[in-house]
């Protein structure tokens, strides 16, 4: 893992795991998160929006940490997600995944209050200050109701312990100016500017659709790093049509990563509510698109 990506380049949003009857599957997970990093994942990411992380509770965030850091916390970077609407919360939560063995922690722009910049830079410098792992900021306005705004992000870059950005803002100009203008590491979390977002400077990428396709999105980083453009550009056309599927299909990519997963044959089990399963028809959609990129060389 190169010293300058401590979190690593390829990252997956990882599912949490449930049992049958709804219950955390701490080995489940353990069996995804290795299946994930033998196909190409090198990081995870936990207790995202993907892994539904408004409906798991303090204990399963921990006992997830555990159980995947156990499983391959020796061969990845672990972040953890700590996001919440309440900033003691999300302090008490960072503590709670150092403590639980994460590498780093993942902190969304809080939700619902929609506070104003100062307060939103607040909020992410409490987080950095109250543990010691490195953040990774997660910039989602189309969920939060809160764009970080370039400026703070610059002030923000002047946290020590403030290394990088999931980018879900869809501004490719205002991530473009951050990364020019500080050492942030930027992820792209929307599958469809994985490769735009590498030409502007970023690193790598935060995945939903790593859970089902690593491999393939994986491939991408590895041709634009062998400085075949050409190539990486073919392979991120080809991943469009999954990621269309899975990402802009009108379900959210936790139910759509699930029940690919499901089809599978690997640990993913149900989702929680409010969110609801696939039925068989998009099921059988979603494994026709992942069978379709995955056969193709």
């Amino acid at each position: 893992m190169p010293t300058s990506h401590p979190f690593g380049r390829a990252l997956c949003a990882m599912v949490t795991p449930f049992t049958a009857d709804g219950a955390l599957d701490p080995g489940g997970a353990q069996k995804l998160a290795a299946l994930l990093v033998d196909e190409g994942c090198d990081g995870l990411v936990l207790s995202g929006t993907t892994g539904e992380s408004p409906t798991t509770t303090d204990a399963e965030k921990s006992a997830l940490i555990r159980a995947v850091v156990e499983a391959v916390g020796g061969r990845v970077p672990v972040v953890a997600g700590v996001g919440t609407a309440d900033t003691r919360h999300s302090v008490a939560l960072a503590r709670a995944a150092q403590e639980a063995g994460a590498t780093g922690v993942l902190a969304v722009t809080p939700y619902y209050s929609r506070p104003p910049q100062p307060a939103v830079e607040a909020h992410f410098r409490r987080i950095a200050d109250g543990c010691g792992l490195p953040v990774m900021l997660y910039d989602i306005p189309g969920r939060t109701g809160t764009r970080i705004e370039p400026d703070t992000m610059l002030r923000l870059a002047e946290h020590p312990r403030i290394t990088a950005v999931k980018d879900c803002a869809y501004d490719l100009s205002g991530s473009a100016r951050v990364i020019a203008e500080t050492s942030l590491t930027y992820y792209s979390g929307c599958e469809e500017l994985n490769l735009p977002l590498l030409a502007v400077g970023g690193t790598g990428f935060v995945s939903t659709v790593a859970n089902a396709a690593p491999g393939p999105l994986r491939a991408i980083l590895d041709a634009y790093d062998a400085g075949d453009n050409a190539r990486a550009l073919r392979l991120h056309q080809r991943a469009l049509p999954l990621v269309t599927a899975m990402m802009a299909a009108g379900l959210p990519g936790t139910v759509t990563a699930k029940a690919l997963l499901g089809a599978l044959g690997r640990p993913a089990g149900p989702v929680r509510e409010p969110l609801q399963a696939a039925d068989a028809g998009t099921t059988a959609r979603l494994l026709a698109a992942r069978e379709r990129l995955v056969a193709e060389d």
